[in-house]
């Protein structure tokens, strides 16, 4: 009877796989702080998108975690074409064709020495035109290496218009935009440096919203579907679920949400100590974030949780 009457479900393909790749290991690499994730090799990596096709999901979204001694002020590896994020994009496009919606997150946070995502001006502020510059760029760069959905996520005043520019430019209409148009300055995050091995100097709050924050969201919201997002996105999800809500009740487009890596750390965290069941807590705060009105979730369980309703 619960099964005929819910009014919310959870699909395979209403879920996103977010996928960190590392260059220069020979192993996949277990983050620490998220029991169950790993910074892939370009094999493994491979594999993991094998898997999320053959699991019914819609996409997979690739972090790029490139050797430290490459990383500079500008963030060089995020626009050279032989980047680690540049040849995954290559690899996995190679591996899975269109069976599977090839996503790059675009941002400079995982490329620069600095951690920032975007271009320091000379009093170590983030300089927002400069930055933007640079995001132009690796659009076209992430593009021309296969990506069908580019993820701006740093925040920065007016990156949905200059990415949707640059993208024409080169012929590129096709590719599509995963706004992250609510972007949080979230203690959450805290796993997630582990993951893309960051360098962050200080804190995200002059460029990331404030928590304390609702209309803000909205006034982004529509400066990002002005600019020409195809899609928009609140994150972190679980602790937003208000704003996730908002949001989805004044677009059309579609709405994503990303269950982040602290949302993740504790379910498993708690799931190891015995505290809770872990796989209704995974389901549950799942379909809470669908209830709240997001289209697609990107979550690590996404694997996962996808076999797991192919097989109900």
């Amino acid at each position: 009877m619960r099964r005929m009457v819910a009014e919310t479900r959870l699909h395979p393909a209403d879920l996103i796989l977010p996928a960190f790749v590392r260059e220069g290991v020979s192993e996949p690499v277990p983050i620490a702080a998220m029991p169950g994730v790993v910074q892939h090799t370009r094999d493994s990596l491979k594999k993991a998108a094998a898997e999320a096709v053959a699991a019914g999901i819609s996409g997979i979204m690739l972090f790029g975690v490139p050797e430290e001694s490459k990383k500079d002020p500008f963030g060089t590896p995020g626009t050279d074409p032989d980047g680690i994020l540049q040849v995954a994009l290559r690899d996995v496009r190679a591996e899975v064709g269109d069976d599977l919606l090839v996503m790059s997150d675009l941002c400079l946070d995982e490329t620069t020495d600095h951690g920032h995502c975007g271009v320091l001006d000379e009093q170590g502020r983030v300089d927002n035109d400069a930055t933007l510059e640079r995001y132009a760029e690796m659009a076209q760069v992430q593009a021309d290496a296969g990506a069908h959905v580019v993820g701006p996520s740093g925040m920065m005043d007016g990156q949905i218009g200059v990415i949707r520019d640059a993208l024409d430019q080169i012929g590129r209409e096709d590719v599509a935009i995963l706004a992250y148009t609510a972007k949080y300055a979230s203690a959450f995050y805290g796993p997630f440096r582990e993951a893309v091995g960051s360098s962050l100097q200080g804190d995200r709050k002059t460029y990331q919203q404030d928590p304390a924050n609702a209309r803000e969201s909205l006034r982004e919201l529509a400066l990002d579907l002005e600019e020409g997002a195809d899609m928009v996105m609140v994150k972190p999800a679980g602790p937003y679920l208000d704003i996730l809500a908002r949001v989805a009740d004044a677009v059309d487009v579609p709405v994503a949400a990303y269950q982040i890596s602290g949302e993740y750390s504790m379910i498993e965290a708690a799931a190891e100590k015995g505290w809770i069941d872990r796989d209704r807590a995974i389901m549950e705060s799942l379909t809470g974030i669908r209830r709240a009105g997001a289209r697609n979730i990107l979550t690590y369980w996404a694997t996962e949780v996808a076999q797991k309703l192919k097989d109900r």
